[in-house]
């Protein structure tokens, strides 16, 4: 159930991406890219923590938790909690 709300949550970010970066995450989450998933996951959540500087942002943390979350089943359902927040601030009111 964890996997199908995160699954629906990423689906929902992914319309608010710029389409260079929508791309990019749908083929991450294939399954067989989890070699590339695991360590851009945490590259991004680095760089988020540094997001006060040029070019990294605060955005990298959520995005890096969620790609982490679909290899470490604990983190699904607060991840999938916390996009369905972002996704709501971001939809049109």
């Amino acid at each position: 159930m964890a996997k199908e709300d995160l699954d629906r949550q990423l689906d929902a970010l992914n319309k608010h991406l710029p389409s260079w970066m929508a791309g990019t995450l749908d083929r991450v989450r294939k399954p067989g890219a989890v070699w590339v998933r695991v360590p851009l996951s945490l590259v991004l959540v680095a760089g988020g923590v540094v997001g006060f500087l040029p070019i990294l942002g605060f955005w990298m943390i959520p995005l890096g938790l969620a790609l982490l979350a679909l290899d470490v089943p604990f983190l699904r359902a607060p991840l999938a909690r916390l996009l369905g927040y972002i996704n709501r601030k971001l939809a049109p009111t």
